[in-house]
């Protein structure tokens, strides 16, 4: 039976020379660390030093998730990723009617600067790269780190690190918005210059196709519509008038890598093809950084399951292995039991030691670039750079990014593909062990790990102690400023700054913006 690939190319059985009859290996490869990027943005890749280990944590309270972190460095990883919880993530305080039954729950609160320095209790953030899985709220979120920072007697120009920052995905797969497209792109441009002045070693966004992979998109349309966002946000921090060699060196993207490896390594190499084409041709980019798409890979979520959990250690390992062959920067293996519940302490050590694995017990990284030249993964790239540049063009066509979005083409896209999945797997076509072909006729016991429902009244004592503590004077003269800074055209983010040290709550900012700038509520197209 013929296969097809994830993206719905066909997969031929045998590959050979006449595949590549037409290729041209000097401008489809070029050299690693050269333009076009093909196999890599450094001429020596992990031959020097494996990618960053950067294992994404956080739950229930500061406390809790800093005692996560500490284990997670003492067993060798090499970059922090923070999780937020829903309320964090929308810009809402532990305390708030609306975030009732989510405080900490799929990831840590938030609510203050006091919360964000127990957070990082102990951990010093000059030696540390810290990576925020936040969007709406990014410019809060790494302020607070900024502030701390600080009180450790560490210069922002020491802070390295990414916010992910991407809220275009937001309105495109996931949903975690705030404010309406066009003042969220304002606030993003407003990241940019800040960071470029202030924080200089700070990726000011991690553009995201994982989350439209785990609603269902292709590898063909993560890369389309991911590449399609970041020239979005090129193109507005243009208009702002930043020159492109100021900023774009510190953009960096957010890949999933699934368990079909050979589609997933040509999905890498085709973006990082088109991205290094976009920013020279069509920005005029001449900094060789501004051109390098770099980017972190999370294994892939949707396709771990609840059923026969182990299995899932199988699938990481397979997952983690093509974003290493794909020339990721850095990497997050999911925990086994992710599909139950938060990941156990074991099961967080098991995901990280299966990147050492790969890292010091493989010879992956003993040679730059492995599948290059390979007449399947240098086909498969030609095609799904083929496929991703025909959707990226429908994206122009109707408008760039923001208007496509406001027609829900994208949205509309990513549902048939996951649907074409859903009948594939219902229909026995698409195999998925332990649950659709060799199940169990009964499942073995598991006990996941639980958040304590108790943090919620914990922190909204921690609110209440608070605001009967602070100075209310400077905390309101700096919610009075930044509401006017939104209202012009000033960085928004000196006052905000200002505001979370005089100990404002991560709601009272956001509402503050809303009031200035109103919520986004999705049109029925969307």
């Amino acid at each position: 039976m013929a296969r097809e690939s994830e993206s719905g190319l066909p997969i031929e059985p045998v590959y050979g020379p006449d595949a590549l009859r037409d290729w041209d290996p000097a401008t489809a490869l070029g050299e690693p660390g050269s333009y076009p990027y093909t196999r890599g943005v450094y001429p020596t890749m992990y031959t020097g030093r494996p990618w960053t280990m950067r294992q994404y944590a956080g739950f229930g309270t500061a406390v809790e998730s800093n005692a996560r972190y500490r284990q997670l460095i003492a067993n060798g990883t090499t970059g922090l990723s923070v999780a937020f919880d829903l309320p964090t993530q929308m810009g809402h305080d532990s305390d708030a009617p609306i975030a009732s039954g989510e405080v900490g729950k799929v990831g840590v609160a938030i609510d203050s600067i006091d919360d964000m320095r127990v957070l990082f209790d102990g951990i010093p953030l000059d030696r540390v790269s810290t990576s925020m899985t936040i969007n709406a709220p990014a410019a809060l979120l790494l302020l607070l780190y900024q502030l701390v920072g600080e009180e450790q007697g560490v210069s922002p120009r020491q802070l390295t690190g990414t916010i992910q920052n991407d809220v275009l995905k937001e309105y495109i797969a996931r949903g975690t918005y705030i404010f309406p497209p066009e003042p969220s792109l304002r606030l993003i441009a407003d990241i940019f210059q800040y960071c470029r002045t202030e924080i200089p070693r700070w990726n000011s966004i991690s553009i995201s196709g994982y989350h439209m992979a785990e609603a269902g998109a292709s590898p063909a349309q993560e890369i389309a519509f991911t590449l399609a966002d970041g020239i979005e946000y090129v193109r507005t921090a243009v208009a702002a008038g930043m020159d492109v060699d100021d900023f774009a060196p510190r953009l960096s993207f957010f890949f999933v890598s699934r368990t079909t490896l050979l589609e997933e390594v040509a999905k890498f190499r085709a973006a990082r093809r088109i991205w290094a084409r976009v920013m020279r041709d069509e920005f005029g980019a001449r900094n060789p950084k501004s051109l390098m798409l770099r980017f972190h890979t999370q294994t892939a979520g949707v396709q771990l399951t609840a059923q026969q959990p182990e299995v899932n250690l199988a699938r990481v390992t397979v997952q983690g292995l093509a974003a290493v062959l794909g020339g990721t920067q850095s990497l997050h293996t999911n925990s086994f039991d992710e599909a139950i519940a938060l990941p156990t302490d074991k099961s967080a050590r098991l995901a990280l030691r299966t990147q050492q694995v790969l890292a010091y017990e493989t010879d992956v990284t003993a040679t730059v670039d492995p599948f290059a030249g390979s007449y399947v993964v240098e086909t498969m790239t030609d095609e799904v750079e083929a496929a991703a540049l025909a959707l990226m063009q429908r994206v122009e066509d109707l408008g760039g990014a923001v208007r496509a979005i406001e027609q829900g083409f994208q949205k509309g896209e990513i549902e048939r593909s996951a649907y074409r999945i859903a009948q594939q797997t219902d229909a026995g076509e698409r195999v998925v062990v332990g649950v659709n072909r060799y199940r169990l006729d009964e499942e073995e016991p598991y006990e996941p790990l639980r958040v304590d429902p108790a943090i919620e009244a914990q922190q909204a004592a921690r609110l209440a102690r608070l605001r009967a503590e602070r100075d209310p004077a400077p905390l309101e003269a700096a919610l009075a400023a930044l509401k006017e800074a939104a209202r012009g055209d000033a960085c928004v983010l000196y006052p905000m700054k200002d505001a979370l040290k005089a100990r404002a709550t991560v709601g009272e900012v956001c509402d503050a913006l809303r009031e200035v700038w109103g919520t986004y509520v999705p049109t029925d197209a969307f």
